[in-house]
């Protein structure tokens, strides 16, 4: 195997970094969602007074119509998000430790650098300074800033652009789901389809045909590791 074999794709046009947080910036291995996604269920079922089971199948059902869980609630059972986002957020981080080969391949980045989650903003300070990252970030757009408008919602990205002035052609987006891609794609940005084994919403074609070598279109680079991801990348020189 040659040098030449082990370099990643050109990315020298991206002036903007933009990553998803949960399974993206930490490997799924962490299981920190499966902690998430059990209090979803939780909250659905003390608020709405729901089975627990009845309260599962809502829960993912609002997931697959909505965008998220919280869009659900909101939309259709006119929940204050507030109480939502503290009590799911509210997890152990011990299974995080710092990752000195993506905070090193991070900071070798040309240009600037975001998070863009579903997520609460205090949620994505906790990560980040778990995983001691934080500082690196130019900025973290989060479900409040998108006006409760999730991913893959359109509106959300165009809000992304405006709060923060990234251009989408000279974006790159990263993802563990490969349906908040279809709208990154959409707008112009280069997209990164993150490693997970998860798989948090129900069975998904889509997800499963972007593994294949035929991937679609909205899916331009798949990463199985983002440091060694990142790091592989090639940049022209400058002038």
């Amino acid at each position: 195997m040659t040098l030449a074999s082990l370099r990643g794709p050109d990315l020298s046009h991206i002036d903007s970094w933009v990553f998803d947080l949960d399974n993206t910036l930490y490997p799924s291995r962490c299981d920190l969602f499966a902690q998430i996604d059990v209090k979803m269920t939780d909250f659905v079922s003390r608020t709405l007074s729901l089975p627990h089971a009845e309260a599962r199948a809502l829960q993912k059902r609002y997931y697959a119509e909505h965008g998220t869980t919280l869009s659900g609630l909101m939309t259709i059972n006119r929940i204050h998000p507030s109480a939502f986002l503290d009590y799911v957020h509210d997890i152990d981080l011990s299974p995080l430790d710092g990752v000195p080969d993506l905070s090193a391949a991070l900071e070798a980045l040309p240009g600037k650098r975001y998070v863009f989650t579903n997520g609460s903003l205090k949620h994505a300070e906790n990560v980040t300074r778990k995983l001691k990252i934080d500082h690196l970030f130019d900025g973290m757009f989060d479900i409040i800033a998108a006006n409760y408008l999730p991913k893959p919602r359109p509106e959300a990205f165009d809000r992304f652009f405006e709060a923060t002035g990234a251009a989408p052609h000279s974006s790159a987006m990263f993802e563990d789901l490969a349906r908040n891609l279809v709208p990154a794609h959409q707008r112009g940005m280069t997209t990164v389809l993150v490693g997970s084994s998860k798989d948090w919403g129900p069975p998904s074609e889509e997800k499963v045909a972007s593994w294949r070598p035929d991937r679609p279109s909205h899916v331009h680079h798949i990463a199985d590791d983002l440091a060694n991801f990142l790091g592989s990348l090639t940049f022209k020189p400058v002038g």
